[in-house]
């Protein structure tokens, strides 16, 4: 066993979800078991169990802070076009899901139906799509509209990716293609979403307003 330190609380929590980050992140969640993080962690079973009564638990506190972090990565550029926003944000998700794939088919496959996971993803979905309105254009769209369809977009992405993630039947490029294009179709047919257009043209809100402003 790994020699042990004293941490205080908050420090030894932290070496805790990192430990179970590496080893959620490595296997398939079956072949995850609380003895080898508390070897790898350098602590007595007892002891990881006081901060973890079980493994969901450990692994909903991983994926918690994972989905924290992957927030904080993913912060939108309102100075960019929408089609290039969407590429970068899910860019920054397709690389997590394929660096962490065991710990994304765990939280969407094997424990799908367990109500701490589900609420983790459904926060993270609902500031996904917060910031895509507050960030972007699309805010002004028929804003009921476009926030319905923004998360039921956000589900379909999170769907394909997961099987993408399991069977590989497709490439990443072509993954990426479909995510974006989807929601940049669902959307035109009641917002101007092409780019702005080149020597000092209005962009597509500014031609949104002036059409306000003439009405």
């Amino acid at each position: 066993m790994t020699t042990r330190r004293r941490l205080d609380p908050a420090e030894r929590r932290s070496q805790l979800l990192g430990v179970g980050a590496q080893l959620f992140a490595a296997k398939p969640y079956d072949e995850v078991f609380m003895e080898e993080v508390a070897e790898r962690a350098g602590v007595s079973r007892a002891l990881l169990y006081r901060y973890f009564p079980n493994k969901r638990d450990l692994f909903a506190a991983v994926y918690r802070q994972a989905a924290d972090r992957l927030l904080a990565r993913t912060e939108l550029a309102p100075d960019r076009p929408v089609h290039e926003q969407l590429s970068a944000g899910l860019d920054a998700h397709l690389d997590y899901f394929v660096a962490n794939r065991h710990t994304v088919l765990a939280a969407n496959r094997v424990l799908a139906g367990d109500p701490v996971i589900q609420a983790v993803i459904t926060d993270e979905l609902a500031e996904l799509r917060r910031r895509l309105l507050d960030s972007t254009d699309l805010g002004e769209g028929p804003r009921q509209l476009v926030s319905a369809a923004l998360m039921s977009w956000l589900v379909f992405v999170r769907t394909l990716c997961v099987d993408w993630l399991t069977h590989q039947a497709f490439s990443r490029a072509e993954l990426h293609d479909v995510c974006v294009g989807a929601l940049l179709g669902a959307l035109r047919p009641v917002m101007d979403l092409d780019d702005p257009p080149a020597d000092g043209a209005k962009c597509p809100s500014d031609r949104r307003r002036g059409s306000a402003d003439a009405r």
